[in-house]
């Protein structure tokens, strides 16, 4: 059982270093329907699925064990941004990565420390709380490390990011409230793991 209990740990870390290396691929993107393209980008729509992962793996292991599944996803997301999608000879590519980075971990940080204060309240409280807080402190962060002082406009890309995190937040309830009832609480996990 053991194992098992290590390799859902390690997916769920692979997970997240996978969402990250999209997110940071796809925030260059954006999106040029319904004339959002000083609005939104593509990156907006995956990043969100990072807090499910890091609320999964609270729920699941407890926030000890989530702080290690961030870290290592930070790791992972970071090496695979800085292999596949960084141009070294772009400055706001380098400054994508800088701000990802920084973003990505202080904000899964607080969403762990959040998600664990909450996790007694109602089902929906912790992951709509903790994605809500760590999500604008990861779009302010991430934007303004990015783009502040360019000719982009960060503070209209980030207001339309933000906002499509919030609908996704909310939307990412549904497999979290699926998913938790197939997964232990962390108080109900009688070994530990050992990662």
């Amino acid at each position: 059982m053991i194992r098992l209990e290590n390799r859902f740990f390690f997916i769920l870390a692979f997970l997240m270093g996978l969402v990250v290396t999209l997110s940071n691929y796809l925030v260059k993107f954006p999106v040029s329907h319904f004339g959002l393209s000083d609005l939104l980008t593509y990156g907006a729509f995956s990043y969100p699925v990072a807090f499910l992962i890091t609320d999964l793996s609270n729920r699941r292991y407890g926030k000890d064990a989530a702080k290690k599944i961030v870290y290592l996803g930070f790791a992972l997301g970071i090496l695979l941004t800085l292999y596949f999608s960084t141009n070294y000879s772009d400055l706001i590519s380098i400054r994508i990565a800088i701000g990802s980075g920084t973003a990505f971990l202080i904000a899964q940080l607080i969403d762990v420390n959040i998600f664990d204060r909450l996790r007694k309240k109602i089902w929906f409280a912790a992951p709509l709380a903790s994605s809500l807080i760590g999500s604008s402190v990861d779009t302010f962060l991430f934007f303004s490390i990015s783009f502040y002082g360019t000719n982009i406009n960060w503070i209209t890309l980030s207001i339309g990011d933000l906002s499509v995190k919030i609908i996704v937040a909310l939307v990412m309830l549904i497999p979290f409230r699926l998913a938790i009832s197939y997964i232990k609480e962390a108080s109900v996990v009688k070994k530990k793991i050992n990662v």
